[in-house]
């Protein structure tokens, strides 16, 4: 069966449209808003004869050109269709007050990780705060979660808030980004003129893709999003944002894999075997070595270990990307007792002062505090984020749109 993603739909069908004719309508985009035909979705809604008054970027920008993370792009006049791009990620996180003036329709067409951290639920968050003050409407062009339906992790616990944690979500939480938005509206009790155009066809616990269609070209939503191994690592990889090891940003595999010039990966690899082998179903790891080019050790030579969650070991209902990477920063700790594992304060990590970038990235002080415990062990861990996994599953079990396979 064909899958068609939201745009899709949007396109082929004309009553669809129909609610946008006379109406100025806005597009939240990316690199990988792109239709089957890899049209990017702006060039295909005025080729429909939408009538686009402006386009809004989040993080990394409506074209995706800044590599790093936390850099800030500029607004600017689209060169072809000369409408103003509102950057969503530069002087400003939110839509500004004249900036919703533009549109009376918002069109969210941006491709997700399925994961907490991943700013683009943010985004979508406060584009939905700020419709619901503007009496704007907001439709979301559904595309699939490529980490699937699995979800994992602790709770984001109240008074940790940023931009990498919109709310009491679980790391890995299972939603598409249709899902997500009617989970922010119920939560936060907002009255917002609110639709999703569903996707057709998607299945999230089908084989190969599990989360991704096979038949649909991988497109990076980020610069450092390169393919749905990556994807379905982040969860856990992205925890070493936090840390002083390279997350690979500088490589070709970034967050598939970590390490530093001065563990042994080897022993490593044994030690978190030992600690929780059950952890490790589902994914193959990996020793390797590894120069980044920028970023992190830069210029050194890293002992590493990369993530395989994919070919003949992939087995997608026991891949735990954040438990695996959890027992990494614990078997580093039993390794090397002494080792700076945590970036300090002084990183200011999505504009917080004062706090570690690890707490921030997880919610809570939960999951370093269990790493640092030297009597802790993997039990612990399971005790604190089975019962959250489970209240995340219940609180979500009727949002959702797509089921089976």
């Amino acid at each position: 069966m064909t899958i068609l993603f939201g745009i899709d739909r949007l396109l082929a069908d004309r009553a669809l449209r129909k609610p946008l004719e006379g109406r100025r309508v806005a597009l939240l985009a990316h690199p990988a808003s792109l239709t089957a035909d890899l049209t990017h979705s702006l060039d295909a809604l005025v080729a429909a004869g939408v009538n686009v008054t402006a386009v809004f970027g989040p993080q990394h920008g409506v074209r995706g050109d800044l590599q790093d993370n936390m850099m800030e792009s500029p607004d600017f006049t689209d060169p072809v269709y000369g409408v103003p791009c509102f950057s969503l990620y530069g002087e400003v996180r939110r839509p500004s007050d004249q900036a919703m003036q533009s549109f009376d329709v918002m069109l969210v067409d941006l491709q997700d990780l399925g994961c907490r951290i991943y700013t683009f639920i943010t985004t979508l968050l406060y584009v939905l705060e700020a419709a619901a003050e503007h009496g704007k409407a907001v439709w979301v062009l559904d595309r699939p979660n490529p980490a699937g339906r699995p979800v994992e992790g602790t709770l984001l616990r109240p008074g940790w808030e940023s931009f990498v944690g919109a709310g009491p979500m679980a790391m890995r939480h299972g939603l598409t980004m249709g899902e997500m938005g009617h989970w922010f509206i119920r939560h936060f009790g907002l009255e917002v003129d609110y639709r999703v155009i569903e996707m057709e066809g998607w299945a999230p616990d089908a084989a190969p893709g599990f989360g991704w269609p096979q038949e649909r070209a991988w497109i990076n939503p980020s610069p450092n999003a390169p393919n749905v191994n990556m994807a379905r690592a982040y969860a856990g990889t992205v925890m070493v944002e936090g840390a002083t090891l390279s997350e690979g940003r500088g490589t070709t595999r970034p967050l598939e894999l970590f390490g530093a010039p001065d563990i042994d990966a080897r022993a490593l690899i044994v030690e978190m075997q030992r600690l929780a082998p059950a952890w490790l179903s589902g994914c193959k790891l990996r020793d390797i070595w590894f120069q980044p080019t920028f970023h992190k050790h830069v210029g050194v030579l890293n002992s590493g270990v990369h993530i395989h969650a994919e070919g003949p070991w992939y087995d997608h209902a026991a891949f735990r990307p954040w438990r695996v990477q959890a027992l990494a920063f614990k078997a580093i700790r039993r390794l090397y007792p002494e080792y700076p594992i945590w970036r300090g304060t002084d990183f200011l990590y999505e504009y917080t002062e004062g706090v570690l970038a690890i707490d921030v990235i997880n919610g809570s002080p939960l999951l370093r505090e269990w790493v640092d415990d030297a009597g802790a062990e993997a039990g612990d861990l399971d005790a604190l984020a089975l019962p959250d996994e489970a209240a995340w599953r219940a609180a979500t079990e009727d949002l959702l749109l797509y089921r089976g396979e």
